[in-house]
């Protein structure tokens, strides 16, 4: 069985003899319950092992000390449906639950995938992917510097005792991160189960008998079980046999606190991600990945948020506010300016939630929102990078952030809002652009040209007509929140594919008088435009949306050119033959912020060059050789450019995995020439729109 050597941690001479005389607990620890093994670290406090707890109460005292303490569990697998349906059978009656969320908040620099690697790292840090944690698997590192864990935090208390600190892990990865030196060096007692959950349920009562202050356990058997399905005995009795040892550790603690009054134990129960309808966990933003829950033998201030859609259950708890809540338990949490959370503690009585940060129309500011519950008659306080910068009335939800940088480029920062004895943080960054104006040259070649100010649009070029692909479809509405200055007062198309007409026909379609793909005349072209997905980026899914698209986009091969929306807000732009195809990928938009997206095609130099500028992550540019054959079926289906649809007009109808949604587009254009990148550059920085350039 895999196992860690013991180890004596660094404590003051006061607690080392106490770990010295507890060789004979850490020998009996390395013994896993059920034939699962693992390694300890050498315990802070005396005991003396102890038997797998029975339901009989034992007539040993209590080890270690009373007073405050917590245990964390942390199920891997365990959907919120099946621990309500655990609930609903009589199991684990002690704890109540309520939905909430993980894997941060999706198209921003806080998503994380929604899988057992990352969702540890939140679990012990209270942080999302400012933690440093990937994907699943060995070699990863949790950045402690950055991050400090809740057990490191716990164990910096010396007065009146040092907290015991200890983690009993079952998943391979959770025991690869917890077993990291510079995590281990926050835990007295660290067991790897090796996969094994009856060894999780042995050594964790264990570990409370032995007097643990602090004792995080994972269960990772049923994720394994989901995958013969969540309907399966598998799985029915995997989460059976969980709710079971989990209510031994409640019974251990109960058999605690019977002959000590002064402990004081908060339990917390959660679950590391969701699970899609076949049992797997994606590591994607949908609903079903982000659903978790916590379960509380205490009242706490979580909001009982539904899980009909995103929006509303992001409104409620999320798993980064397990490290904070332990630590207010514990006594131990920080001064809410030095924090640096992502989550709240659940004991405080003003919650600020939903905290967002986008870059402002100027690009010079950044713009922060927020909600608040409970009692909202404080002062409201903004950090950024720890400094305060803004002090508002109470009740106040939003502040924008004027930003003075030295020279254009990405700056991030980090926010934290305070509000009673809430205090959220968040890693904002901008693209910083000093003002500039719109190229002058960006009027020359200029073909097509929709700025959207009014339905129905219209081409300042009248080369083109737009609408949309079936009259009886969605027909577009104009928004006031377009991506330019708002001096500009100018408007923004949304093209909703929700709403279809009876054929399933959505989006809209482009068609021009004379086609430029497919014009001998026209050597090189550019096609560009803004472009903003909705605030969670959900038609970025793992076979894509279109952005636009003039060929049949079941499979980039068709023939034509489009441009996809794919998982964490990737965009792809693709050119096929019919048999062949080229590709450009890896291009990430900010969720719910507006970005420049630009392909230039340079049909006389076999090149497709991609551009996406966005508010927060910057210039990004690529490249890729296409062939005369591809440049030959440029012009695809011959059906016109679909917007939010391929060129079909029933993209979203043949591939139902493809979520519908609305895309906001603005200053839809098409250049009879390849722009260049200094050119493309000017129309995100200058703030302006292209019809500054045109006569009036």
């Amino acid at each position: 069985m895999p196992s860690h050597p013991p180890r004596i941690p660094s404590h003051p001479p006061h607690r080392l003899k106490a770990a010295f005389a507890s060789i004979a607990v850490l020998l009996s620890l390395a013994a896993c319950g059920g034939g699962g093994g693992g390694g300890t670290t050498a315990p802070a406090a005396t005991g003396s092992a102890a038997p797998a707890p029975s339901n009989e109460t034992s007539n040993e005292p209590n080890a270690g000390h009373g007073g405050q303490k917590v245990l964390l569990v942390q199920v891997d697998g365990l959907t919120y449906a099946a621990l309500q349906g655990l609930q609903a059978g009589g199991a684990l009656a002690g704890l109540k639950a309520a939905p909430a969320w993980t894997g941060g908040v999706g198209g921003t620099p806080s998503e994380q995938p929604t899988t057992t690697g990352p969702a540890w790292a939140t679990l012990l840090t209270g942080t999302w992917a400012r933690h440093g944690v990937e994907f699943d698997g060995g070699g990863q590192h949790i950045d402690t510097a950055r991050t400090p864990t809740l057990l490191a935090q716990a164990r910096q208390r010396t007065q009146p005792y040092a907290y015991r600190t200890s983690v009993v892990a079952s998943s391979g990865t959770a025991a690869s991160l917890a077993g990291d030196a510079p995590v281990a060096a926050g835990i007295d007692d660290f067991v790897d189960c090796a996969g094994d959950d009856n060894c999780v349920t042995t050594q964790a009562s264990r570990l409370i008998a032995a007097g643990s202050d602090l004792l995080v356990a994972e269960y990772s058997a049923p994720a394994r079980a989901a995958l013969d399905g969540l309907g399966s005995s598998a799985y029915s009795g995997s989460i059976t046999r969980t709710a079971a040892g989990v209510q031994q550790l409640l019974d251990a603690i109960a058999r605690r606190q019977a002959k000590d009054a002064q402990e004081d134990w908060l339990v917390l129960l959660s679950a590391d991600h969701g699970l899609d309808a076949f049992g797997s966990a994606t590591g994607a933003q949908s609903l079903q990945d982000k659903t978790i829950f916590i379960a509380s033998n205490k009242a706490l201030a979580v909001p009982s948020a539904g899980t009909t859609d995103l929006a509303t259950l992001m409104l409620g708890a999320s798993a980064a506010d397990l490290a904070p809540t332990a630590l207010a338990h514990l006594g131990v949490l920080p001064a809410p300016e030095k924090r640096g959370y992502d989550g709240i503690a659940l004991q405080a009585a003003t919650a600020v939630r939903d905290l967002r940060a986008v870059a402002g129309a100027d690009k010079a500011s950044l713009a922060l929102s927020w909600t608040l519950a409970g009692n909202t008659q404080v002062p409201v306080q903004v950090l950024r990078d720890g400094a305060l910068v803004a002090t508002l009335a109470a009740g106040s939800t939003s502040y924008t952030d004027p930003i003075v940088a030295a020279a254009d480029g990405v700056y991030g920062y980090r926010y934290t809002v305070l509000a009673g004895d809430s205090a959220p943080g968040l890693d904002a960054s901008i693209n910083y652009v000093k003002p500039i104006v719109l190229a002058p040259t960006l009027a020359q070649g200029l073909a097509v040209y929709y700025p959207f100010d009014a339905l129905a649009p219209a081409d300042a070029m009248a080369a083109s007509t737009m609408a949309p692909w079936a009259a009886d479809a969605n027909g577009g509405s104009l928004l006031a929140d377009d991506p330019f200055k708002p001096a500009y007062k100018a408007k923004a198309l949304r093209v909703d594919a929700t709403v279809k007409n009876a054929g399933g026909s959505a989006g809209y379609r482009l068609l021009q008088t004379a086609d430029v793909a497919t014009d001998a005349a026209v050597t090189a072209y550019t096609i560009g435009f803004w472009l903003r997905t909705d605030a969670t980026c959900s038609q970025g899914v793992s076979n894509g949306g279109t952005v636009i698209a003039n060929k049949n986009y079941d499979t980039g091969g068709n023939a034509g050119l489009a441009i996809g929306l794919f998982g964490g807000c990737e965009i792809r732009f693709n050119v096929g033959t019919g048999s062949a195809r080229a590709d450009s990928n890896g291009y990430k938009l900010s969720a719910g912020q507006w970005a420049y997206v630009a392909v230039v095609i340079d049909k006389a130099n076999l090149r497709m060059s991609g551009y996406v500028i966005d508010p927060a992550l910057g210039t990004q540019a690529g490249s890729t050789a296409i062939t005369s054959a591809l440049v030959a079926r440029l012009g695809g289906l011959a059906n016109g450019i679909g917007l939010n649809e391929d060129g079909t007009g029933l993209y979203y109808q043949r591939n139902a995995a493809s979520p519908r949604g609305a895309m906001d587009f603005d200053d839809f254009a098409i250049w009879r020439r390849a722009l260049t990148a200094e050119e493309i550059g000017t129309l995100f920085k200058s703030g302006q729109p292209l019809s500054t350039l045109l006569p009036h």
